[in-house]
């Protein structure tokens, strides 16, 4: 019930409303508009990242998930109602309450996936997973649809962007707050407090070089994870700035832009239950590189697309892949991971894609920025991170990796 309370947030702020009405709107449409919102994320990412291994070990060590959940809960939930605030021009509030929010988000996220090895015996935690998974794809059409409606009424009415997207942000927020009333009504800390050690903060970034040294011991499951920080990189600024890419150079409404995501997020649905069945067949890197050729041939399309036909048939594309790249290349890191460190390199893997986040959509705002507001040149730009995934990925050869992950855990076992 989390995921699907906080899906909703990324859906319509991030990915579908919120971030074309920054550029349109809240910037002016200024060619430094699209690096301004980019930047804002940037931020974000870089804060969750400086703080996730401190939040952790407090989380750890005083069994505070829940109220820390709580607590980055409220806030975002207040920054994204905040947002009804932010009118034409309103650069400094707008940024600020994204930088927020979407940190309370991202630090939320890691916080409810924590709980999993308390809610979920091993060989049932993907199961778990999935359905939270399912339920997140769902909270996020749900939202949005409930967005769709009201701004088609509201353009129905002559309503300006500046008129409806401040109560989009009013609905997400009502909706983010009572979907995880159930969370926080019934759910368990089963965790006890350890006795902490005298240098917390410093051993949880301690544990974090640790384990990037381990990763130097596994040629193949650190090409995976450099390869799935480039294409990662490709996503996130999709996922950004999609909504914007439609606005800007396809010349849609919000109105179209909303229903383009809900496509794109059936899709997307669609497409990790289907590449699930393949990639147990197919094989953890064909499966991959598959997904990764979609996203290429996606992406040129929307390079080329002067009309919706195309557009569209690139946005379907996209959903496709979107969760399936996502969960194949999740897999192949618990492939190829030692048993006894899947969490350490799963830490890793989370690692990889927030850095993506920031790397991707700080990318394509500066080729906006630079080129004059360009934005076919930087979708084309934004499919070299695809490229570089591929050549990683075909360098990596799943059987002498999970090898190595056997042989280290049959020599941890007898020593």
């Amino acid at each position: 019930m989390y995921d699907f309370a906080n899906s909703g947030y990324t859906t319509v702020v991030i990915t579908a409303v919120f971030n074309a009405y920054f550029v349109a709107q809240v910037a002016g449409g200024a060619a430094w508009g699209t690096l301004a919102w980019t930047s804002a994320l940037a931020i974000s990412y870089a804060f969750i990242i400086l703080t996730a291994p401190v939040v952790g070990a407090y989380a750890d060590l005083h069994a505070a998930k829940k109220r820390l959940l709580f607590g980055t809960t409220v806030g975002c939930i207040v920054c994204t109602a905040a947002l009804a605030a932010v009118g034409p021009g309103d650069l400094w509030l707008a940024a600020t309450l994204i930088v927020f929010s979407n940190f309370f988000y991202g630090t939320g996220e890691n916080l409810a996936a924590a709980f999993l090895p308390e809610l979920a015996r091993g060989e049932a935690m993907g199961r778990v997973s999935g359905w939270g998974w399912s339920l997140g794809y769902l909270g996020g059409l749900v939202t949005l649809a409930v967005c769709l409606a009201y701004v088609t009424w509201a353009q129905a009415h002559g309503m300006a962007a500046s008129d409806f997207v401040p109560v989009t942000m009013i609905m997400t927020a009502a909706i983010y707050a009572a979907a995880s009333a159930a969370t926080f009504a019934w759910l368990r800390e089963r965790a006890v407090p350890a006795s902490a050690p005298a240098l917390a903060v410093r051993a949880a970034f301690a544990r974090l070089a640790a384990t990037a040294r381990h990763a130097r011991r596994y040629a193949d499951l650190r090409r995976v994870l450099v390869c799935i920080a480039c294409y990662q990189a490709g996503i996130q600024t999709v996922v950004a700035l999609a909504a914007v890419y439609a606005q800007q150079v396809m010349g849609y409404t919000t109105q179209d832009s909303i229903v383009l995501i809900l496509l794109v997020n059936i899709a997307a649905a669609a497409g990790a239950l289907l590449f699930g069945h393949v990639q147990d067949r197919l094989g953890h890197v064909r499966t991959l590189a598959l997904t990764l050729v979609g996203w290429l041939v996606a992406i040129a399309l929307i390079g080329y697309a002067r009309g919706d036909t195309m557009f569209w048939i690139a946005a379907f594309l996209i959903g496709l892949c979107l969760g399936s790249s996502q969960s194949a290349g999740r897999a192949l890191v618990g492939y190829l991971s030692p048993p006894e460190r899947t969490a350490e390199f799963f830490g890793l893997w989370g690692l990889a894609v927030k850095l993506a986040s920031i790397l991707g959509p700080v990318s394509y705002g500066l080729t906006t920025w630079v080129s004059g507001g360009n934005h076919r040149l930087a979708i084309a730009i934004t499919g070299l991170f695809f490229v570089a995934g591929l050549a990683l990925v075909a360098r990596v050869d799943v059987r002498r990796g999970r090898t190595a992950a056997l042989e280290s855990a049959a020599l941890r076992a007898s020593t």
